[in-house]
């Protein structure tokens, strides 16, 4: 019981939960937006289930490369055009965006407008095209 009642013990406890906090944060913020899936499994997705990429960058990005057959559906935009992206609400949905990190608001945006199961591609468009995976430009 000595231990808790040391300041100098209770500093180095704060410092532990503090950083420990700022370590997790970044899972707790991604798991909030929702389910995340990496290259090889986005491919799968592709290729087995006919998923429908939407890129959620500018234009202008989209323009630079994309993956084949994403259609453009900037973030602000998206609301309005969510229900035209696929037929069917069950059809699997991966946002891709620059680097992964605004496609949890997006995320949001089409699970509002109805589909099932949406996912961000973690690392973005970035971690396609590092990964040699097909852009087309």
């Amino acid at each position: 019981m000595n231990f808790f009642a040391d300041y100098n013990n209770l500093a180095l406890i704060a410092i532990a939960v503090v950083s420990g906090g700022l370590l997790a944060w970044p899972q707790i913020k991604a798991g909030t937006g929702g389910k995340r899936v990496n290259t090889a499994a986005a491919t799968q997705l592709i290729n087995r289930r006919n998923a429908v990429v939407v890129d959620i960058r500018d234009a202008a990005d989209f323009a630079k490369g994309h993956l084949p057959q994403a259609k453009s559906a900037p973030l602000a935009d998206l609301p309005g055009r969510a229900a035209s992206l696929a037929k069917d609400k069950a059809t699997p949905i991966i946002v891709i965006c620059q680097t992964g990190q605004r496609s949890g608001k997006a995320q949001a945006a089409l699970k509002e407008a109805g589909y099932s199961e949406v996912y961000a591609l973690e690392g973005g468009q970035a971690a396609w095209q590092q990964a040699g995976l097909p852009v087309i430009k």
